[in-house]
């Protein structure tokens, strides 16, 4: 848990305190590295929850009986699933971009 928690907040550099045995690498981070491991976590449960969105759709749609009803909220469903999806990769672009130049 505790390397994912260090994966999640991208730390790059650590700083050694204490001396002999009892040494411990405590990690530095900066605020921007914080908040893109936020961002790409907050981003990568955002993506994998639009794609669950789209396999059940998928599943409804066709399971859906003929059922005007069922499909067409299938199809809202797959529909509404990937423009978030691609409001999702684009805000991660952007965020990407704009860290980067921090």
């Amino acid at each position: 848990m505790n390397t994912l928690l260090l994966k999640i907040l991208a730390v790059t550099e650590k700083i050694p305190v204490g001396s002999g045995k009892t040494q411990v690498d405590i990690p530095k981070a900066s605020s921007v590295d914080v908040l893109a491991g936020v961002l790409n976590t907050t981003y990568a449960i955002a993506g994998t929850f639009a794609v669950l969105v789209i396999i059940l759709a998928g599943f409804s749609f066709m399971t859906g009986s003929y059922d005007p009803t069922k499909i067409a909220k299938a199809k809202n469903a797959i529909l509404f699933a990937v423009v978030g999806l691609i409001i999702i990769i684009s805000a991660f672009i952007l965020t990407k971009f704009i860290l980067d130049k921090l």
